[in-house]
């Protein structure tokens, strides 16, 4: 050791040994204070804030039965009459949220899709997603309406498809049927609006008013594009799929299965597509090094981050999640990720409003084309974890 930094260890240790156990206690107490407000700070300006939403971004267009492009409508948004119910809940002195409903459901299935420049894989996606749908709950062109709404099959019977009964409707509710596709274009700069109308187009008046267009004028993210998504979503279910079509789309499915098993009492329950099963497989195997490093890494990380439940879950990063029209609003109205994180907090949210979650696994398969850089990219998600949850530990992120 340099002689002269020797010295000034000599010094200090002199110090040291000579002041009060009190006072260095004290110094000590004074330095985690100025850690903490010194973090604070960092995390206050570095925790991302969504920017304000567009009124142009609150609107979405159609195929018309004639087959002409409508004119920009008014996207509907269930948010605003959940908080006037919660708030005439409050008012009556019930401060818990079990007896606060969500307006019904007009259609039995929503679908997002958040789309970047993504005309040339779209069109596939959609055929086999609106295949499935039209299936599994298509409806009669007698009961469509030219703007995608639907009548619904049965009388009011006071409960819902799975079995709750409405608690914001006392009388009851009818049975939802049919289904929606709400594509929102995130800041494209392709022919990915284009394309989404075309394809609508292309499938003749039964299913045309069913998809939906909304374009954000510059680019928020996935996880921006997703949550814009479903606050507009008018289905009993929504669930948000990759432009890619990695996801088999049949597999909704068994969300839908799952999702109904683990429902509580209001009705709330979220199922998540996993592909943790198919860790072992050829597919991922035959990976690069580094990637299958970067994503063991990634689950370490998430272990060590993220609350018990949201811990649990083997997959988090799978685009293909489903949610009950009740776990919305306890979910979407706090979401601050717009980066690839977003899933994360997502679950993190509906863990904290006790919403029962299932993982589910599905089939996938790999995509060429994607956008994301394995190695930044994967570096940015661990930070974006880390930020997510020092924001909401520190109390900067709050449910409020």
């Amino acid at each position: 050791m340099p002689p002269a930094l020797a010295e000034i260890v000599k010094i200090i240790t002199v110090a040291v040994r000579e002041t009060s156990p009190y006072i260095l206690a004290g110094y000590a107490l004074l330095a985690l204070y100025l850690f903490v407000q010194v973090f604070y700070i960092f995390i206050y300006i570095v925790a991302p804030t969504p920017r304000e939403i567009l009124r142009s971004e609150t609107t979405y267009k159609h195929i018309e039965d004639n087959g002409s492009v409508s004119y920009a409508k008014p996207l509907p948004y269930w948010k605003s009459t959940f908080d006037q119910h919660k708030k005439s809940i409050r008012e009556k002195g019930d401060l818990t949220d079990h007896n606060i409903g969500i307006e019904d459901a007009e259609v039995f299935m929503s679908l997002v899709v958040p789309a970047f420049n993504e005309e040339n894989r779209l069109g596939i996606m959609m055929r086999e997603a609106v295949e499935y749908l039209q299936k599994e709950y298509g409806v009669p062109v007698s009961e469509a309406t030219a703007n995608g709404s639907v009548r619904c099959r049965q009388k009011n019977t006071g409960k819902h498809l799975n079995g709750h009964t409405s608690s914001g409707n006392a009388g009851g509710i009818a049975e939802p049927i049919g289904w929606e596709v709400l594509i929102i274009s995130d800041g494209s700069k392709d022919k990915t609006v284009d394309t989404a109308l075309e394809f609508a187009r292309s499938l003749g008046t039964e299913s045309t008013g069913l998809i939906r267009v909304a374009s954000l004028v510059e680019n928020r993210g996935k996880g921006g594009a997703v949550t814009h998504g479903m606050r507009h979503v008018r289905g009993k279910y929504a669930v948000f799929a990759d432009a890619d079509g990695a996801s088999r789309f049949e597999d909704l499915g068994k969300l839908v299965r799952e999702i109904k098993k683990i429902e509580d009492q209001d009705g709330r329950g979220v199922a998540v597509g996993s592909r943790a099963h198919l860790v072992g497989s050829e597919e991922v195997v035959k990976r690069s090094f580094v990637r299958n490093l970067l994503m063991h890494s990634f689950h370490l990380l998430l272990w060590i981050l993220t609350p018990p439940a949201t811990a649990a879950i083997r997959d988090t990063q799978c685009g293909f999640k489903l949610f009950s029209r009740s776990a919305l609003p306890y979910i979407i109205p706090y979401m601050h990720s717009e980066s690839w994180i977003f899933d994360v907090e997502m679950l993190m949210l509906a863990e904290a409003a006790s919403i029962p979650v299932a993982e589910v696994p599905i089939g996938w398969h790999e995509v060429q084309g994607s956008k994301l850089n394995v190695l930044w990219d994967s570096l940015g998600m661990a930070w974006g974890l880390f930020i997510l949850r020092a924001a909401w530990a520190t109390g900067i992120y709050r449910r409020t």
